[in-house]
């Protein structure tokens, strides 16, 4: 991740502020919320000034993915080109669901909120929609997912990593 972290970093901000950047990296798959901290912490963005800018990029997608995913994914798999790579998709993500499939609420929260590979608001709300969890229930689970992956990350890049590159 923080290569991907770092090529975004330096390939963008030329262009475009370095809030900018924090916040289109923590609206990124894969990236999200715990990306956009880290390249905050290298930028030298303060936490008060980027926290808030990776929370609402990483919320920003959430809605649109809880409320048209399956609507979206049944209309690309129609699309012969595009059906191995969303039952592929699909079927990673659901490897992926037991924890909330067994605890919904606590599940996502954890899932969205611990930074572990292939977790994140992103897979979190994929999984919720595809199960069929409560929408109002599956969105207060991200965001507090959300507020713990802050904390954590907040930590880990403010505090650990950003020790060590001083």
């Amino acid at each position: 991740m923080e290569s991907l972290v770092q090529w975004f970093t330096t390939h963008l901000s030329p262009y475009i502020s370095e809030q900018a950047v924090v916040f289109l990296i923590s609206m990124l798959p894969i990236l999200e919320l715990r990306g956009g901290l880290l390249a905050a912490s290298l930028l030298k963005i303060s936490p008060v000034q980027a926290i808030p800018v990776c929370i609402i990029g990483n919320i920003i997608p959430i809605p649109f993915i809880l409320l048209f995913i399956k609507q979206i994914f049944k209309w690309m798999k129609e699309i012969k080109i595009f059906r191995p790579f969303i039952v592929k998709l699909e079927e990673r993500a659901m490897g992926r669901s037991d924890q909330i499939r067994k605890y919904e609420f606590w599940g996502l929260v954890a899932f969205v909120g611990i930074p572990l590979p292939g977790t994140g608001a992103w897979t979190g709300a994929l999984i919720a929609s595809l199960l069929g969890v409560d929408i109002k229930k599956s969105s207060a689970a991200i965001l507090v997912g959300i507020a713990l992956a802050t904390i954590i990350m907040y930590v880990f890049s403010y505090l650990i990593v950003g020790n060590v590159v001083s």
